[in-house]
């Protein structure tokens, strides 16, 4: 930096220069060239600096479910920050920490009882693939090492993430990432499920296909299969009917641990406090973020089942069981915004809120078929995908436009991979609001031909 950018730097009337943030998940050149800026939110809307109100399409990134600056939570946040700021997790605690610890577990289903606090979904599922593994060393089966994922699976950005994960994006340019990982097909098929509403009838026999896994590497070898129950940032893919139930029954057969990642799906994005419970299916551990603060403050976790817990609490009590921790576990301000948001959702039965809207979504975005280059739609809970047929020179371009398009002529943010749009609103969204989104969609796509 030069003396005078230096200098530059202190000054708060310079204006806001966009080089310095390297954004990420962005095109940052076509950004720069021509920004999408946002200056404040509030409930269902985003607000642009000159004050233009653009419904946000996308619960920012899947994460305010509950909308934007909302009161409890933004004074929640406040007076913690005016009482207590930071805490240390590491041999301390404070009361805030415990008291949402509790109010997730009693969320979760069935023995699921124990909540490792993070800092985002990616720390969640690099806690959990670790917990997984150390889980069956302490009980005198260390080689259980081999990580199970799926194709066209997200689960953040972490080391482990990527390398269980499926998209072909986040893995070319990071060299081998972890070694003993094998994938688990993709669950999709557009000739025997395109534009279905809920969960597809077809694929439950997709879960077979850990069978063929565990006889190529033997069961003694496999600690863990992840996958979201939803894959979300994919492209929207509900899972067949039975097909966790199955994956499930596997994975009981053989010893190994089934992780769920509800960083997208829980806190009720799919009808349920977790999809877990939609699907009626106890995992042995649910990976959350996001929606546990309606995005307010960064936060994730894990849940575990108990005897999972338990399996580490032996030896001399003063011993660490767990060498795994990061700084702002269960960080004052987090917690607090957690406990505002479970309330929220508590007062105003979000959940089943969005488990009403369902049908009322669905017909909605299913309503956009057949318009030009639409290939395929999905929904399930509050949660909609629409496959764009891509230029043959240039694939994305199509969904990059109406992405572009639908901020500045539309005022509507959407998300979009690929050339797929993907809509998920925050669950506050009303009947009347979710017909406006589809309307927008609509002109969207019949302008990017």
């Amino acid at each position: 930096m030069s003396s005078s950018a230096a200098v530059r730097a202190f000054d708060a009337d310079v204006p806001n220069d966009l080089e310095a943030f390297w954004l990420p998940y962005t095109a940052n050149r076509a950004f720069k060239k021509n920004p999408r800026m946002i200056a404040r939110a509030k409930d269902m809307f985003y607000f642009t600096p000159e004050g233009r109100a653009v419904m946000d399409g996308t619960a920012g990134l899947w994460c305010t479910n509950a909308g934007h600056n909302r009161p409890p939570i933004v004074e929640a946040i406040q007076a913690q920050a005016a009482e207590l700021d930071y805490a240390p997790a590491f041999q301390f605690g404070h009361p805030k920490a415990f008291q949402l610890a509790s109010r997730i577990a009693a969320l979760a289903p069935a023995d699921l009882d124990h909540v490792f606090f993070t800092n985002s979904g990616s720390e969640a599922v690099d806690t959990a693939l670790k917990i997984a593994l150390a889980y069956h060393n302490v009980r005198g089966h260390g080689s259980r090492q081999r990580l199970i994922g799926r194709e066209r699976g997200y689960h953040g950005t972490g080391f482990g993430g990527i390398s269980v994960g499926g998209i072909v994006s986040n893995r070319k340019m990071f060299g081998s990432l972890l070694a003993g990982v094998d994938h688990l097909p993709h669950t999709y098929n557009r000739e025997q499920q395109a534009f279905t509403k809920g969960e597809p009838e077809w694929g439950a026999h997709l879960a077979d296909e850990l069978e063929r896994i565990v006889a190529l590497h033997d069961a003694s070898t496999i600690a863990a299969v992840i996958v979201e129950p939803m894959a979300g940032s994919t492209g929207v893919l509900p899972p067949p009917q039975g097909y966790l139930k199955r994956l499930r029954a596997i994975c009981d057969k053989y010893g190994i641990l089934l992780i769920f990642d509800e960083v997208i799906s829980g806190f009720g994005r799919l009808g349920h406090a977790f999809a877990a419970e939609r699907y009626d299916v106890v995992p042995d551990m649910i990976c959350f973020a996001k929606g546990v603060t309606s995005g307010a403050v960064p936060m994730g976790g894990v849940i575990a089942r108990k005897p999972i817990y338990d399996a580490f609490m032996d030896g001399p009590e003063q011993v660490i069981e767990l060498f795994h921790g990061y700084t702002y576990s269960g960080h004052p301000l987090a917690a607090a915004a957690g406990l505002a948001t479970l309330d929220l959702y508590r007062d105003e039965d979000l959940f089943a809120r969005a488990k009403a809207l369902e049908p009322v979504w669905a017909e909605a975005i299913h309503s956009l078929k057949g318009l030009p280059n639409v290939l395929d739609i999905r929904t399930v809970g509050l949660v909609g995908a629409i496959d764009l047929a891509s230029k043959p020179d240039a694939v994305g371009a199509r969904a990059y436009a109406a992405m572009d398009r639908a901020f500045r002529d539309e005022n509507l943010m959407i998300r979009i991979t690929g050339d797929t749009i993907a809509l998920t609103p925050p669950l506050i969204i009303s009947e009347a609001q979710i017909g406006e989104l589809a309307d927008k969609v609509g002109r969207l796509i019949s302008s990017v031909n």
